[in-house]
């Protein structure tokens, strides 16, 4: 799972990246609201410190739930329950008061993202040759063995595998998957940036370009 949190101190970032990585996790540290609204698309969950040097992190969590549903934990230093209020209202599916333990935050982020995870349809498993799709086990097998793709790489191929003879535009792939209706200037740029990365890794993670067709000027359908 690939995390992004928004953190000014870089020291306390770096000590919960590492913490983090030691369970799995793959993270990366940005550290300003600007940063964060360039990227998040890239990402399968948000760890927000709503107090960021440049952007109010309110403003930045409402930013980014106008434009996807991807899970956001937001931090504050506050233990007034109208900080916390105010989170939840601007969009962040949960709200930790620091300091806070690495056995919570865990804890919150398996259940933001299990919720998350239900939202993707689960369907039979789809077959095509040697690739099988198990759409409820959240699982792709090449030649019999196990291809390990991210949550939005899944959620990706499953969406183009289960309706094969459909064209799908960046637009309607935004929408979708990440929950992000069509948008222009940076975050729309950053978004189709995203979508073109997921499929190259998905390409490479199956060895080749064939199973995700690129359709030019429309956008992709699956392959094979």
């Amino acid at each position: 799972m690939q995390v992004l949190l928004a953190e000014s101190d870089r020291q306390s970032g770096e000590e919960l990246r590492l913490a983090l990585r030691r369970h799995g996790y793959e993270m990366e540290v940005a550290d300003s609201g600007a940063s964060v609204l360039c990227s998040y698309g890239e990402f399968d969950i948000i760890l927000l410190d709503l107090e960021l040097p440049d952007i109010d992190g309110l403003e930045v969590c409402r930013t980014i739930r106008r434009e996807s549903d991807v899970p956001i934990i937001s931090f504050t230093g506050h233990s007034a329950e109208i900080d916390r209020i105010l989170s939840l209202q601007a969009g962040s599916d949960d709200c930790i008061v620091k300091p806070f333990g690495m056995r919570e935050l865990l804890a919150r982020m398996d259940a933001v993202t299990r919720r998350a995870a239900g939202r993707v349809r689960r369907d039979r498993a789809i077959s095509y040759g040697s690739l099988r799709i198990d759409g409820e086990g959240r699982q792709i097998f090449l030649d019999g063995e196990v291809v390990k793709l991210t949550r939005k790489e899944f959620d990706l191929l499953h969406l183009l595998a289960s309706q094969s003879s459909v064209v799908f535009t960046r637009e309607e792939l935004m929408r979708q998957v990440w929950g992000a209706r069509a948008s222009g200037g940076v975050l729309g740029a950053s978004l189709s940036r995203t979508i073109d990365t997921h499929v190259s890794s998905i390409r490479n993670k199956l060895g080749s370009s064939d199973w995700i067709i690129t359709v030019r000027g429309v956008g992709f359908r699956f392959g094979r």
